[in-house]
């Protein structure tokens, strides 16, 4: 592949150019104090495997291309296959001390390429809709990596760490979360 093609193709995998950097803590927090947030938690089964030590998950949503990538996984880890056909049932690499806080099994046997059945433990998150205005923008997940937001998507934080705020694209939102209290 010659250069330009590479860097078409690293500029697509980025997603839009006009997706500009933002500061998600600082948009939480507006989001809070105009009162646009709710709580919701993830309550749809995901099938999971042991990560290989050094793997990168790359999280690809059908229709919009890549979400992000993970770092290299450590002993341990996991990587969750959500079970949303909207979304092409992606792919999140979870470190393992968080799996064991948000996941309880298996609970059921391995199918044919190893990944187990596992239920949620419905842990309660904040989150906030972005709403048309705000378009697309970037931002640094959790793990260190740029994540791209779009109008629709949530933005999801764990009250009890609010460092751990991150993007579920809207479709990946609609089928896997349950809204316990509406965002306005």
């Amino acid at each position: 592949m010659n250069r330009l093609g590479l860097m078409l193709l690293v500029m697509f995998a980025a997603g839009p150019a006009s997706a500009a950097p933002v500061d998600v803590h600082a948009m939480f927090a507006e989001a809070e104090r105009q009162g646009r947030t709710g709580l919701a938690r993830k309550t749809k089964l995901v099938d999971a495997r042991a990560a290989e030590p050094g793997e990168v998950v790359v999280t690809v949503i059908t229709g919009e291309g890549k979400e992000t990538q993970s770092p290299p996984a450590q002993a341990g880890d996991m990587v969750v296959r959500n079970r949303c056909p909207e979304t092409g049932n992606e792919e999140i690499l979870i470190a393992a001390a968080k799996f064991a806080q948000r996941y309880d099994g298996p609970s059921g046997p391995a199918d044919a390429g190893g990944w187990l059945p596992y239920r949620p433990r419905g842990i309660e998150m904040a989150y906030f809709v972005v709403p048309e205005r705000d378009g697309a923008f970037t931002f640094t997940a959790p793990w260190g990596e740029p994540m791209i937001a779009r109008p629709g998507d949530a933005i999801v934080r764990n009250p009890q760490d609010t460092a751990d705020t991150y993007r579920i694209a809207a479709a990946a939102f609609a089928c896997t979360y349950e809204i316990l209290q509406p965002a306005s």
